[in-house]
Formats: structure tokens, C-alpha cells, sequence
């Protein structure tokens, strides 16, 4: 699932591209993604991040709500979706060229196309007011963002969970945007062990893993995400984080610390990867 480094990585991108541009004609073939009809005649006038939520916000008082969800990602341009990601192709060839991984097309008046590609269909698409939308319940009850959380909210959120400290940072309530990938990251980091109790951590290792987690993601952003599986830029670029991953996705590896092998575990039906040795439960 994209995550805070993935989707700020897609909103730098749109706003590079499509600031500004009307929006002169739509396309969908899902019926969750018929949303995107109501733009129609709308201008972008930004597009922001809450959590791993992409907002849309119109020059009138109207948002289009974008949730990737686990394997959507958001395309600008004439693009046909291919294997190896994407390859540009003339406007006119759109349509013709749409494969099944492709869900809804926002067409600007300027050429360029906004296409939203999602291999499963989990993807959240909701138009409305800009208060409609600002008081969605999912919104309302995010935590705080992962990138701007102080370390007195921080510790504060994370003691007062019982569950494992993995479970704890992928609670968007808790703290929004971090998801499977950078909570492996930020885990190993700080060598605390995923199963942990969230409410036994002590004062010292949750400034460094308020720090970490600050750390990590920043310099995921830094790197345009991580591509390990669908994600891909709003350019239809593969992100650079993957190549400097010390944790997710490296089972039966050396542990970048100490050489010991890599584990991988799941628990409540997500995985985690970490190091037993340094990583030691208690």
C-alpha cells in the first residue's frame, strides 16, 4: 500500500503538473470511482495530503478525495499501462489502449490526462464540499501526521495501547501514515522487536523512535517512495527507497548490523520483518 512517502511523493508531482487545469471531461467504468463525474468544469487549485488520503481542492469550495488504497496509483499524462510501467502514447490512442488496471480518467484542458490505475479495485474515490469532505469520519479521527507529531503526543498516543508496538504505528488514529513498510524500517532502527508491548516501552526509546520515524520518512520522500510492488509516481516512475530498505523485504539476509538472518513474521494478517538478534523480544 502507498504509504506517507508514496503519497506526498504523487501530490509533489500533481502539483507540478496540473495545478490550475480545468477539468473538461471524465471517464470511468467502476461505479465506487462514478465520483469523478462531478468534477466536471472544476479547476484545481491545489491538491494536499491528510494521512494517506490525496485531496483534490477546487477553486470553489468543492474536494475530490483520492484513498490509493493498497495498489492504486495516480498517472498524469497520455499513458498505456504496461509491465514494466508506463509508456507515453498520443491523446487520440487514450481510450483504445485502456486495460483493466485503469479505473477513472480525469481529462484537462491543456492535453494532459489524470488516470488512476488500481490492479484490485480497493481504491477510495468521494467528491463533495470542502466541508463534507474535512468532516469525513475517516478524517476526523486520523492521528496526527507521522512527519509533524511532537514527542509528547507521541508517547502519549503509543502508551495507551496494550497491542503490539507494529500494530500501534500502523493505527492511523494513532499516528497517520505509516503502514507496512516504514514501521519494519523504523522498528529495526530503533532495535525494539515488532511484538513488543506498545505500553512497555520506555522513555528513551520512544524519543528515538519518535526521531526515526521523522528520519525514515523523510528521507523516503527524499528518494520519491519505495517500489516494491504497483507504486509508481505521478510521472509513471518507480520510487528510489527500495535500494536503501535495511529491513522490509530483506528475509534471510544479513542483518545490515550485525549479519545475523533476517526474519519475517506476521501478526493480526500483516507481515513484519526484523532481526532476532538485534531485535530481541523481552
Amino acid at each position: 500500500m502507498p504509504e506517507l512517502p508514496e503519497v506526498q511523493t504523487t501530490i509533489d508531482g500533481l502539483n507540478k503538473k496540473i495545478r490550475q487545469r480545468r477539468i473538461i471531461s471524465t471517464w470511468n467504468d467502476w461505479p465506487k470511482f462514478s465520483s469523478v463525474e462531478k468534477t466536471q468544469g472544476h479547476t484545481i487549485k491545489k491538491i494536499e495530503r491528510i494521512g494517506k488520503n490525496i485531496l483534490f481542492y477546487f477553486t470553489d469550495p468543492h474536494i475530490l478525495l483520492v484513498h490509493m488504497k493498497m495498489t492504486g496509483h495516480l498517472l498524469v499524462g497520455e499513458w498505456k499501462i504496461g509491465r514494466d510501467g508506463v509508456i507515453p502514447i498520443k491523446p487520440k490512442e487514450m481510450k483504445e489502449r485502456i486495460n483493466g488496471f485503469i479505473h477513472f480518467i480525469l481529462v484537462l484542458d491543456d492535453g494532459k490526462m489524470v488516470a488512476f490505475s488500481d490492479v484490485r479495485k480497493f481504491g477510495k474515490v468521494v467528491f463533495g464540499t470542502l466541508d463534507e469532505i474535512e468532516n469525513l469520519p475517516e478524517l476526523k479521527k486520523l492521528g496526527p501526521d507521522a512527519l509533524k507529531i511532537s514527542l509528547k503526543d507521541f508517547s502519549e498516543r503509543v502508551l495507551k495501547k496494550k497491542k503490539t508496538i507494529y500494530q500501534t504505528l500502523l493505527d492511523q488514529d494513532v499516528v497517520a501514515g505509516i503502514g507496512n513498510i516504514y514501521v519494519s524500517e523504523i522498528l529495526w532502527q530503533v532495535k525494539v522487536h515488532p511484538l513488543t508491548p506498545a505500553n512497555k516501552l520506555n522513555k528513551d526509546q520512544l524519543k528515538e523512535m519518535c526521531k526515526a520515524t521523522k528520519q525514515i520518512l523523510s528521507k523516503a520522500v527524499k528518494f520519491r517512495g519505495t517500489s516494491v510492488d504497483d507504486y509508481r509516481d505521478a510521472s509513471g516512475k518507480r520510487g528510489g527507497y527500495a535500494d536503501h530498505r535495511l529491513a522490509y523485504g530483506r528475509e534471510g539476509e544479513g542483518c545490515k548490523r550485525c549479519e545475523v538472518k533476517m526474519k519475517r513474521a506476521k501478526k493480526g494478517g500483516r507481515s513484519f520483518h526484523y532481526c532476532p538478534d538485534c531485535q530481541k523480544l523481552n
